[in-house]
């Protein structure tokens, strides 16, 4: 029983945490990035086009989570069940959180920072740490997500490219924002908006990765000390890290050694120096950076495996291998 409850706090500690993400996100946007009329990359970026063309009459939640529910219908038997059923809660949760955030913040008397350029910049800050929380703990908000996800499917195309090409179209599109004056004037009065968009958008981009690869990167240990035994053991009960015991030796002092090696994430080197240290203080140890640990408690390979390819044989080819010729099978013709 113990593996189900073990499932069941990992479960409920990834939905925690991708609702933290998804409020986090809802924040950045609501308070620093709407109030100024920037239109971002997503599905909220479209939110925020029509919230502004219909006279701010549409609320952005309503817009982006109708236009998840109809994404996630097209792209259904392309993306698969798992991928839209996480994509529902994460758009359902983003939605309310908008819904109720925008009022809040657009009924001040002013932006919560009058400074667009330091609003807009800890606005995508805010976003990009939440989407990156989101993704590392499964989850996912909807958005050119599903579009990327599908074009993926379909074609050779990467998910981020076509992210980008997305995002970009929709950030452009501010430029047809309802204004009055002449087609110059629009252009002078719209592209620093369109150039906050972008910029916003490439933090956000920024900020995820960040959040990504620093949760996933790696280091390796190399450790050699007399206390070898009492460290591998701390290592296994209080780091809860595999530890591989290998032989070598000393080539000055002709001595066998004990070398530990251990791989953990980046933000566990600081638990593994206070066991070595609490155990031996003269150990010596080597830590360096692991581009990539996949496996049990580390990262999953995602890679695609190639069919392999079967030739189809002609008709009478094909006779041939399902009924092969024997010869201790064929009738004696000499009459033995």
């Amino acid at each position: 029983m113990k593996p189900h409850y073990d499932s069941l706090f990992h479960n409920a500690k990834d939905y925690f945490f991708i609702v933290f993400g998804l409020a986090l996100y809802a924040l950045g946007f609501c308070a620093f990035i709407l109030p100024h009329k920037v239109v971002m990359g997503g599905l909220t970026g479209v939110g925020t086009l029509v919230f502004y063309a219909s006279n701010e009459h549409i609320p952005v939640a309503v817009t982006g989570y109708v236009l998840n529910l109809t994404l996630l219908a097209i792209a259904f038997k392309i993306v698969g069940k798992a991928f839209v059923k996480r994509t529902i809660f994460g758009a359902t949760v983003v939605a309310i959180m908008i819904g109720w955030m925008q009022p809040i913040f657009m009924n001040l008397h002013k932006p919560l920072m009058d400074d667009i350029t330091i609003s807009v910049v800890l606005g995508a800050i805010m976003c990009g740490a939440g989407v990156g929380t989101i993704f590392i703990h499964n989850g996912s908000s909807g958005g050119t997500d599903i579009v990327a996800a599908m074009v993926s499917k379909l074609s050779n195309v990467s998910i981020g490219r076509t992210m980008i090409f997305v995002d970009m179209g929709i950030v452009s599109c501010s430029i047809f924002l309802p204004f009055e004056g002449t087609f110059a004037e629009r252009l002078e009065v719209r592209l620093p908006i369109i150039v906050y968009g972008l910029v916003v958008t490439y933090i956000i981009s920024f900020m995820t990765d960040l959040i990504i690869n620093t949760n996933r990167q790696a280091v390796q240990f190399t450790i050699f000390s007399r206390e070898w035994r009492a460290i591998a053991d701390a290592i296994n009960n209080e780091a809860h890290r595999g530890v591989t015991v290998m032989d070598g030796m000393g080539w000055y002092t002709k001595h066998e050694v004990k070398v530990l090696l251990v791989w953990c994430r980046k933000i566990e080197s600081v638990t593994l120096f206070r066991i070595i240290k609490s155990i031996d203080p003269d150990a010596f140890i080597a830590q360096t950076k692991a581009n990539g640990v996949y496996g049990k408690g580390f990262d999953t390979m995602k890679v695609k495996i190639k069919k392999k390819h079967i030739p189809t044989l002609p008709a009478h080819k094909a006779e041939e291998a399902a009924h092969p010729y024997r010869p201790e099978e064929a009738p004696n013709l000499a009459g033995d």
